[in-house]
């Protein structure tokens, strides 16, 4: 029932609200530390709960790509431990003074960083997520409400409450961690809704969910987006290493926003390069799709016009062979999302002119587009990456988890004009 959504929605959201305020006023790194160990306690009930939730998406019949995002296992709950204490070792974003000065009639002004408040994720299949998001917040003095998929529910679910007794171990309140217990998705069209309950929501997951918070939020959305992200091998490419960075970008994760779902290639090289990359490509399990110039090397499938657009989040590339720098910068400009992108150069001049036109949150010279990560650039967890321009671009990390506001300290100062 609609209203009965809303109205425990509100309680939960309420209770977040009055856990954050409850947040001690310096660093929170005990609490961090806290759940990280009551992970790595609860790590066979975690185990347990994310084998119901593989197994149902196997038999639903789910591709392997996006099970292997669903999945956990000793490492990577492990990992999500070593993030707790990575985060904890980060400086405390809260109470720093970006600037001051002395302005009219001699009034002191500073800008300092603040918290959000109560910060809502919304996201699909990959469980560390959950953490990634209570953790940052957390460290960022605000309280999260987790709304993970139906497919990851049990994962969640023990994921969370881990969480919320390594708060409350560490003095401060459970409900500084919130999950929407609920496979209901009124839920998050609720959350989206709750303008003065919720300071932000992140959306993180496919094409459809991003679109949807987008279209339909009424709360401040920080868009983290969709990665058709491709690899550009130029003319002057190196090409033995131009094939380590296409088969990386494709096949080390090929269902994660940073993977490659197309590859361009210089027509002068593409005779040399095409056959053996997709030699490789298929030997490791890749469904290629081709332009007619591709297909007149190998022997793949016809690429359509939907290809190039697509966010395949699997073991399928597209591939298309283009005359100059500037027809591949032109294709990515228009199919690609913003997210990151790569060129395989050795020409100086092409590498300056990549960065320069190319419109994305990351823009890559001989390097994997895998790189584009949180963890990877030092933020110790990610809430995603943005493929916004306003307020943050790129990998979401502690740092943009605050606001701002000013503190300004006076004598008796009144204005006059």
């Amino acid at each position: 029932m609609p209203g009965d959504v809303e109205r425990h929605l509100d309680e939960l959201l309420a209770r977040a609200r009055t856990a954050q305020r409850a947040l001690p006023y310096g660093p929170r790194n005990a609490a961090l530390e806290a759940i990280g160990a009551a992970l790595r306690r609860h790590q066979d009930a975690i185990l347990e709960a994310n084998a119901v939730d593989v197994e149902a998406e196997e038999a639903r019949g789910t591709p392997d790509a996006r099970i292997d995002r669903l999945r956990l296992s000793e490492a990577r709950v492990h990992a999500m431990a070593d993030a707790c204490s990575e985060v904890a070792a980060l400086s405390d974003p809260l109470h720093v003074t970006r600037q001051g000065w002395v302005a009219q009639d001699g009034i002191e002004v500073s800008e300092v960083t603040v918290p959000f408040g109560v910060i809502g994720m919304v996201y699909e299949s990959r469980p560390n997520v959950t953490v990634d998001a209570g953790i940052l917040a957390l460290k960022a003095g605000s309280a999260a409400v987790l709304r993970g998929s139906a497919s990851a529910l049990n994962s969640n679910r023990a994921l969370a409450n881990a969480m919320r007794e390594g708060a409350s171990e560490a003095g401060l309140p459970a409900d500084v961690v919130q999950l929407i217990d609920d496979d209901d998705r009124a839920y998050v069209g609720a959350l989206l809704s709750a303008r003065g309950k919720v300071d932000l929501v992140l959306p993180r997951g496919g094409a459809g969910l991003i679109q949807h918070v987008v279209d339909t939020a009424k709360v401040p959305v920080i868009e983290t987006g969709v990665g058709n992200c491709h690899v550009y091998v130029h003319h002057e490419a190196d090409l033995k290493m131009a094939q380590q960075i296409v088969m990386n970008a494709k096949v080390q994760r090929p269902g994660v926003c940073n993977s490659a779902e197309t590859l361009l290639v210089d027509r002068s090289v593409a005779e040399r390069f095409i056959p053996a990359v997709v030699e490789e490509l298929k030997a490791a399990g890749v469904e290629v799709r081709g332009c007619d110039a591709t297909r007149a090397l190998v022997d793949v499938s016809p690429a359509t016009q939907d290809d190039w657009a697509e966010e395949f989040l699997d073991l399928v590339l597209a591939v298309r062979v283009v005359d100059s720098f500037d027809e591949a910068v032109a294709h990515i400009d228009r199919y690609g999302t913003r997210h990151s992108e790569a060129i395989v150069t050795e020409s100086r001049e092409a590498a300056r002119a990549f960065h320069r036109e190319v419109d994305a949150a990351a823009t890559y010279v001989n390097a994997s587009t895998r790189y584009t990560d949180g963890f990877v650039f030092g933020f110790g967890a990610e809430m995603g990456i943005s493929t916004q321009k306003l307020h943050v671009r790129g990998p979401v990390g502690l740092q943009h988890l605050v606001s701002t506001s000013y503190r300004i300290e006076g004598s008796g100062q009144i204005r006059e004009r």
